[in-house]
């Protein structure tokens, strides 16, 4: 895929880049090392001056920041803005507690028969972030806030079809304060990931994207004995149950289901409904859809805008075609408009059943499916029919019920009549096809360090005797 800003309103090829030749490659990595060397010895307080001048550099230029996304991906930029104030907040979230989170932690020196023990947490070297492009600054910064932070430094290899933003994040930490080279974005095409992987500078990796993508970097790390963070697909159910209170259910599905255009991993995408609410939800969640306005991103009028690249429309509509094939029902949406760019409207389907791809594969683009269940267990059953376990809804307000979900969805997060977003005060990251480790919070920062146990006798410097174990 070239590496290239194409407007997916228009289709047109803006600017295309050349990628780093095995040369320039190669210097990067070797920056990268020695950048490491040196700011792994930062102190905590002035990390935290630099990440807090990166949070205003993106506060002073939202406008602008937020047309470049809208341009390179399509997202509306309303959602744009929404993005830079997220990533601005996660700087200083992580400027404010990376200290805390990597105190030292005594331990019992008695018991391990020490004058004192602790463990301290050390940064690993450079992490190779490989990113996607449904959320560019979002996705990337929620690694580089807190692997900064830690003392690490970040190498982005992130989409080829984002690579203004990337580069714009490089600018950005640089702009900060930050040394040189301690976060470089690597024009590159994905045949490259696996030699920067392997190489014995890089330390470590994350991944954003696809479970065939999170596969293989997880294969490469594994023989290479290289941690790595994966955030992968997802098809997260949406339950809604008799006590729930239906009209806001149903306003909340269709921004969940419709949210940066449908494209986001934690997206609600099965919509599973108690049966003796069904028909209500239906006509509620259907109203909601339909009243979504598709067009022009760079309207602030516009909920929804055309999908990043020509082939992701074409594959939502072939699993949309397919389940309609097979008996689905379309209620809302179901065809891409005859306009320029990669449009496609707000879709809800019903009459979903297990031999239509959609039922198990990630529709990523505007598609709601709606299901029927009889009772809670049903509900549950049909929630964690799937390979993926990443986000999860389910709207009820009685007490059991809620205890009932957020036990057995099996799923890395559980929202209760909320939609599932990310806060940097949460951890973030799935289960199952959906990918292992976490991201933001403390333990989003720990990822990416190393737990040390330091453990230091009595001093005597009188006996010169030679200890021997027991």
């Amino acid at each position: 895929m070239a590496i290239a800003t194409i407007n997916p309103t228009t289709g047109e090829t803006l600017k295309t880049f050349e990628p780093l030749t095995d040369a320039e490659l190669e210097d990067r990595l070797a920056r990268a090392a020695a950048a490491f060397r040196s700011y792994r010895l930062t102190s905590f307080a002035q990390r935290a001056q630099w990440m807090r001048a990166a949070a205003d550099v993106l506060d002073a230029e939202t406008d602008t920041l937020a047309e470049l996304m809208t341009t390179e991906m399509g997202k509306t930029v309303k959602a744009a803005r929404a993005e830079i104030g997220k990533c601005a907040a996660g700087c200083r979230y992580y400027a404010e507690h990376a200290e805390q989170m990597l105190a030292p932690a005594p331990v019992d020196a008695a018991a391990v028969k020490a004058s004192s023990a602790y463990v301290v947490w050390q940064p690993l070297g450079p992490v190779l972030a490989v990113m996607p492009w449904n959320f560019p600054m979002w996705q990337a910064m929620r690694f580089a806030a807190p692997a900064l932070m830690a003392g690490n430094v970040g190498l982005l290899k992130h989409a080829s079809n984002v690579p203004q933003t990337a580069l714009f994040l490089e600018e950005l930490f640089r702009r900060a304060g930050f040394p040189d080279d301690v976060f470089q974005t690597l024009l590159v095409g994905s045949d490259k990931v696996e030699a920067i992987l392997r190489d014995d500078r890089v330390a470590a990796a994350t991944l954003t994207g696809s479970t065939p993508a999170g596969r293989s970097v997880a294969s490469i790390a594994g023989d290479a004995l290289k941690t790595t963070v994966l955030e992968l697909g997802g098809s997260d159910p949406f339950v809604v149950m008799p006590s729930a209170d239906l009209e806001k259910a149903a306003e909340v599905a269709a921004t969940a289901r419709c949210q940066n255009n449908g494209q986001s991993c934690i997206a609600a995408k099965r919509f599973i409904v108690h049966a003796d609410v069904a028909e209500r939800f239906e006509q509620l969640f259907a109203d909601a859809m339909g009243a979504l306005v598709l067009g022009d991103p760079t309207d602030d009028g516009t909920d929804v805008g055309p999908l990043a690249t020509e082939q992701g429309r074409k594959d939502v509509q072939e699993l949309v075609d397919d389940a309609v094939g097979k008996g689905a029902t379309v209620l809302v949406g179901g065809t891409a408009p005859e306009r320029p760019g990669w449009y496609y409207p707000p879709t809800l389907l019903s009459g979903v059943t297990k031999d239509m791809r959609m039922y198990y594969e990630e529709v990523f683009g505007p598609v709601a499916q709606l299901h029927v269940v009889p009772d809670l267990d049903a509900a549950l059953e049909l929630a964690n029919d799937t390979e993926f376990g990443l986000g999860s809804n389910a709207w009820t307000n009685d007490p059991a019920e809620q205890e009932r979900f957020a036990r057995d969805l099996n799923a890395g997060m559980v929202f209760i009549n909320g939609m599932t977003a990310s806060y940097p005060e949460l951890p973030f990251g799935g289960v199952k096809s959906s990918g292992y480790g976490r991201e933001l919070s403390d333990l989003g920062i720990r990822e990416f360090c190393s737990a040390k146990s330091v453990w230091i006798g009595e001093s005597d410097a009188g006996d010169t005797s030679t200890a021997r174990p027991e």
